[in-house]
Parts: C-alpha cells; sequence; structure tokens
C-alpha cells in the first residue's frame, strides 16, 4: 500500500490545478484561526456557565481541522455571527443588561441638581462683575449665601448614585456636632475695621456752586469749617456748632471761587470770580488785604508758609508775599487753560498744578518766573483737579482726573516717574490722605456720586461711603485727621467718621507718653 500513497502525493504535487492540502495556511486563514480562537477564549472566562466540554467551546484542533480543507469559511460553519467580517471581534458582554444604578461614566439625573448648577455657572459670571466691591460688602455677600444656601454651594452638580436616604426628623449627628465645634464662628473672624456708611452729621449748604473747577471747602486747624455759597464765605466751628457769615461779594453777579487756611488757622485767603485775591482775619472779621493781579477768576489756593500760590482761568500761577506791600513776587506759566488744582507739598519743596489742559506740573520751590516745570505729565485724559501729596512720604503725589479720565495716578517727584494708577470708573473731584492709616479717600462723580476708602499701595477698597445724590465736588479732613467733610451738588455737607483711630493703639501711645513723662520726671529729680 505504500507505493500507491507514494503515487498518489507525487501526482498530487505534480497536478497544478487541485487544491494544496499540505503545506503551510495562507495568510488570511491564520488570521482567522487567531481571530476565532481569540472570541473563544473571550466567550469562556465572559460566560460563568460555560463548561469545558468540546460541545460548547471548539479545541483549536477542531478549528485548524475545519480549516485545512482549503475551503473559503461558509455561512454554515460554526463561526459566531458577530465575526462573519476577518478580524472584527464580539463586543465582550453584548447580551447583558444595563444595570439599574448608574455607573461611572453615566450620571443618574435623577440625583442631579440642575437648579444648583444654573446657579454655579450665573454666580461664577456675576463674580467676574463683582471685583469693584469693597471687601466690607464682599464679605456680607458671602455670609449671606453661606447662611442661605448652606452646603449646597459645596456639594456636587452631578452625581453617579443615588443619594443616602434622609436622616428621620429631630435626628441629630454627634461627630457633626462635635466636629463642627472646632470652626471659628463668623463673630469671632478678624475683619477689617469697621467704618460707618451712615454720615455722622448732614448740614445744609444752599446755592453752593456746582463747578468742577472750584474749590470752596477747606477745615482750619482751630477747627473752623469754611464754606462758600455763591457770593458769601460762612464759618462752622465744629466744636461749638455755631455758624458765622465771614464775608459777602458786594456786586450780585460776582461769587466766590476759592478758600485756603493759613497753617496757623487765623487768616482765611479767598479767591474770587473778579480776579482778586482776599486775605481776611477770622478773630476781628475784617479784610486785612486785597491783591490783584490776575486776568480771570482765581479758582484755586494753596500756602507754603507766608507764600500764597494762586491759579487762575487764564492758566497762570502767581506767588504772593503776605508780609510785604508789594505782594506779587513770581508767576508761573505752564498750562494753557484754567487751573484747578493746586498743592504745596508738606516740606514745601514741590508745587503741584494740575489744570484744564489735562496737564500736571510741578515746580520747584526756587522757581520763582518760569515757564517750564520742572516736570509736566500729560498721561491724564481730562482736567486734573485732585491732587494730595503724601504725608509720610512726601515726594509721592496722587492725582486724579475728569469724566474722561477716570484715574487716580500716583507720581514719584523725585524721579519724575509714574508708580501705578487706577480706573475708578467715575469722575475723580478731590483725593485726601489719611495720616492714621496707610489710606486715602476720594470722591467721584456720576454714576454713583461716592466716597471710596482706598488702601495704599495696593489700591484695594476698603468700603464706599455713599449717600450724596449728585457728584460729590469738594472734601476736607479734619484736625485730628478722624472725620471727612464732604460737599455735593445736592447742596449737601457730610461729615463721615472713616479714619476713626484704632482704641488699641491709641492706649499704646498713652502708656508710650506717660513712661516718657515718667522718666523725665525721675531724671529731674535725680
Amino acid at each position: 500500500m505504500a507505493q500507491f500513497n507514494l503515487e498518489n502525493d507525487m501526482s498530487n504535487v505534480l497536478r497544478m490545478d487541485a487544491p494544496i492540502t499540505k503545506g503551510p495556511m495562507m495568510r488570511w486563514q491564520r488570521k482567522q484561526n487567531e481571530s476565532l480562537l481569540s472570541n473563544s477564549m473571550n466567550n469562556c472566562s465572559i460566560n460563568t456557565n460555560c463548561s469545558m466540554n468540546a460541545s460548547t467551546c471548539k479545541t483549536p484542533m477542531k478549528i485548524n481541522k475545519s480549516l485545512g480543507n482549503g475551503k473559503t469559511p461558509s455561512n454554515n460553519s460554526k463561526t459566531p455571527k458577530a465575526n462573519k467580517t476577518p478580524g472584527k471581534n464580539k463586543t465582550p458582554g453584548k447580551g447583558s443588561k444595563t444595570p439599574g444604578a448608574a455607573d461611572r461614566f453615566i450620571p443618574n439625573r435623577g440625583a442631579t441638581q440642575f437648579d444648583l448648577g444654573h446657579y454655579k455657572l450665573i454666580a461664577e459670571n456675576a463674580s467676574k462683575d463683582n471685583e469693584m466691591l469693597s471687601p466690607s460688602k464682599r464679605e456680607y455677600q458671602r455670609s449671606m449665601n453661606e447662611n442661605l444656601n448652606g452646603d449646597a454651594l459645596a456639594s456636587k452638580i452631578i452625581a453617579y448614585k443615588s443619594k443616602a436616604p434622609q436622616a428621620p426628623e429631630g435626628y441629630q449627628n454627634s461627630l457633626k456636632v462635635l466636629y463642627s465645634q472646632n470652626k471659628t464662628p463668623g463673630s469671632c473672624k478678624k475683619t477689617a475695621r469697621h467704618i460707618s456708611q451712615v454720615p455722622d452729621r448732614i448740614l445744609d449748604a444752599p446755592d453752593i456752586l456746582d463747578d468742577y473747577y472750584l474749590n470752596l471747602l477747606d477745615w482750619s486747624v482751630n477747627n473752623h469749617l469754611a464754606v462758600a455759597l455763591a457770593g458769601s464765605v460762612y464759618l462752622w466751628n465744629a466744636g461749638t456748632g455755631d455758624i458765622q457769615q465771614l464775608m459777602e461779594m458786594e456786586n450780585s453777579e460776582d461769587y466766590i471761587t476759592s478758600v485756603s487756611w493759613i497753617k496757623e488757622g487765623n487768616f482765611l485767603a479767598v479767591g474770587t470770580s473778579n480776579a482778586e485775591v482776599q486775605l481776611w482775619d477770622v478773630e476781628n472779621t475784617k479784610r486785612v488785604r486785597c491783591m490783584t493781579g490776575h486776568a480771570a477768576r482765581v479758582g484755586a489756593l494753596s500756602w507754603n508758609s507766608y507764600i500764597l500760590s494762586s491759579g487762575s482761568r487764564s492758566g497762570n500761577i502767581h506767588h504772593h508775599d503776605v508780609r510785604v506791600s508789594q505782594h506779587h513776587v513770581g508767576t508761573l506759566s505752564g498750562h494753557t487753560q484754567e487751573v484747578c488744582g493746586l498743592k504745596w507739598s508738606p516740606d514745601g519743596k514741590y508745587l503741584a498744578s494740575g489744570g484744564n489742559d489735562n496737564l500736571l506740573n510741578i515746580w520747584s520751590a526756587s522757581q520763582q518766573s518760569e515757564n517750564s516745570p520742572l516736570c509736566s505729565f500729560s498721561q491724564h485724559l481730562a482736567a486734573v483737579k485732585a491732587l494730595a501729596w503724601c504725608p509720610w512720604q512726601p515726594s509721592i503725589l496722587a492725582s486724579g482726573g475728569g469724566t474722561a479720565d477716570r484715574h487716580i495716578r500716583f507720581w514719584n517727584c523725585s524721579t519724575g516717574n509714574i508708580l501705578s494708577s487706577i480706573d475708578t470708573k467715575s469722575q475723580v473731584c478731590s483725593i485726601l490722605w489719611s495720616k492714621e492709616y496707610k489710606e486715602l479717600i476720594s470722591s467721584h462723580g456720576f454714576a454713583q456720586n461716592q466716597l471710596i476708602v482706598w488702601k495704599y499701595p495696593s489700591m484695594t477698597k476698603v468700603t464706599e461711603l455713599t449717600g450724596h445724590t449728585a457728584r460729590v465736588l469738594h472734601m476736607a479732613m479734619s484736625p485730628d485727621s478722624s472725620t471727612v467733610v464732604s460737599a455735593a451738588a445736592d447742596e449737601t455737607l457730610r461729615l463721615w467718621k472713616c479714619f476713626a483711630p484704632d482704641p488699641q493703639k491709641k492706649k499704646e501711645k498713652s502708656s508710650t507718653v506717660k513712661s516718657t513723662a515718667n522718666t523725665l520726671l525721675r531724671q529731674s529729680i535725680r
């Protein structure tokens, strides 16, 4: 029989038209074999009821036997239906049902808080608009959110499992009480110092002029407040509350344009619309002298010892020596329009002038008659009226621009550089520095007509003081630096207790003074 097998083999080899029954498998057969083997293994591992007999899971030997005929696999084979296309695997667990609870990819709609998600989106967009709010208002909003919403803001929006059942009514969790005792209550948290949002006193100021370029308010070291109302000047004694009319213009068409107290507080300089600068003795209610020389109204005044500087609508600044008969000792010509801001530095080295030509000029005390200032800044885009020198850094100047500018800018006049600036969103009418804190206050016009207390140098809002119904044109500070008076176009004066001294610091100062006095007494006794 062996010779017949050999003959058959030889004939099969020599016949080129017959299928090859022996030899290596075709590439597509190997791929099909591998895919069937992997699917069979996956089906056996997923199906827990699968037995290991040959009827349920085909062995590789039988698969190879079925593929050894060289025929293309037909639909009658026992290949799974999902694997008709070679290389396409069957999805594991296709026949299993989706569980009732949500899996880790599909959230549970019944437990998802859609209202909370909508509120968080709105709150996130609103937080961008609240950047200009003062810290006290932000803290108030935060505490109100905690009280009204509780822990809802800290919870998740999307839930992947059902919520735990609610506790029975009246149930108190002992652990919650235990771990909530260490939290610092809101009343014990250290917050910013309290500044009353209500004015300490409101005074009437009838007929006060609504003119941005005038300076109609000043407070003396003797606690006398000078206010210019149309053509008259009134003095209010803040200690006793008495009101006195100091002077009145002879012509009903003329009006007062500026007032300024001398450092000692016994003389008051008054600028008028008829280009005069008058000097008044307050104790005797007597006009000492009348100084002329300007070509237009005098809207700004500032004292440097016995030198009185005055700025007029013509753009010129005159220096007056009030001790001599020939008072005019110098002229500064650096503005092309009205001078509306004028301030000497605390050390008397520099004079800052702001005008309606959007210029801020810095003059040296040695410049008596000059046309070119020491420094000239043109960054402001509107009239520069609000000027204030820093009390603890005499070379630092703060300036504020009008409606088209709305910025407060800080300058180092020793180097001639700008330090910083901030957009206040409204017209800046006046600026004052605090001597008790490293803060400053600014008064504004449209749209809120408010006063803003700023922290320096971060320029973060400490608080906002509202109440005026028209733009706040003027401000002045009390001799003890604790109270600020504001005058607005709504014909009212409001006194704000915004820089009250810290009681703790006050005690420390008093104890230091007592210890110094005791030390001096002991030294004198020895």
